[in-house]
């Protein structure tokens, strides 16, 4: 998979990509946050903090992703160009730096999704080690009112009859829980000052406080994966 490594230097770059009416209408919300301590990891929350994804790449308006900070700034991207449903996809930075790629394996009855972290900033670079794992039932078949789950393990978590965090749908709206129940994160339909909600292509994801945001939008990227939608 080719992949747009081109830094967003300058502003007529980003207007040639990212149409002015397009941005306006995903933008998210102007929120003042608390800097707080200063943390080890730039992608650790100080507090609760809300994002906007947007279902769309960079590059045209293709298939893809960008998540936005509550201050508007532009933090993650995925490029798939023309594809969809891919068997490998990298999360990237804004200038193109792979922080985390997912790969499709297939065991048995199930379909799993790993997802390896990037040391140096590359897809080859990515450790041998996976970082998460989301297994995923080929005969389950989803429904848009019910509720439905996928168990997540991580390093810590190497038994099958254990996991870690769990995602959970409920409608249109995700939310990943760590094994004891506590909500981490939530996904859903983005909406406006106004209280309408904007296309089923922007949502808005809120993150608890000391949380590594880049680890929880590999999650819902997984999601989307496994549900056909990136």
């Amino acid at each position: 998979m080719q992949i747009f490594r081109r830094p967003c230097e300058t502003k007529a770059w980003q207007n040639r990509i990212c149409p002015a009416e397009t941005m306006v209408k995903i933008h998210p919300d102007r929120k003042t946050l608390s800097t707080g301590e200063e943390t080890s990891s730039p992608y650790l929350t100080t507090e609760k903090e809300s994002f906007t994804i947007w279902m769309k790449s960079l590059v045209f308006n293709t298939n893809g992703c960008t998540v936005f900070d509550s201050k508007g700034n532009i933090i993650y991207r995925v490029d798939n160009y023309n594809s969809k449903s891919c068997r490998e996809v990298d999360l990237m930075d804004l200038h193109g730096r792979v922080l985390l790629t997912l790969r499709r394996q297939k065991f048995g009855l199930f379909k799993t999704w790993e997802g390896y972290r990037s040391p140096t900033g590359t897809a080859e670079s990515a450790t041998n080690l996976d970082y998460f794992r989301v297994k995923n039932n080929m005969f389950k078949i989803p429904s848009k009112d019910s509720s439905s789950s996928y168990r997540v393990t991580t390093g810590s978590c190497r038994n099958d009859e254990e996991y870690c965090y769990k995602m959970v749908t409920r409608g249109s709206s995700l939310g990943i829980e760590e094994s004891c129940g506590r909500l981490v994160a939530e996904v859903k339909r983005k909406q406006s000052r106004n209280g309408l909600e904007l296309g089923d292509d922007v949502l808005t994801m809120m993150v608890e406080s000391q949380v590594d945001h880049s680890f929880i939008i590999g999650l819902v990227l997984t999601h989307s994966l496994i549900n056909c939608k990136l």
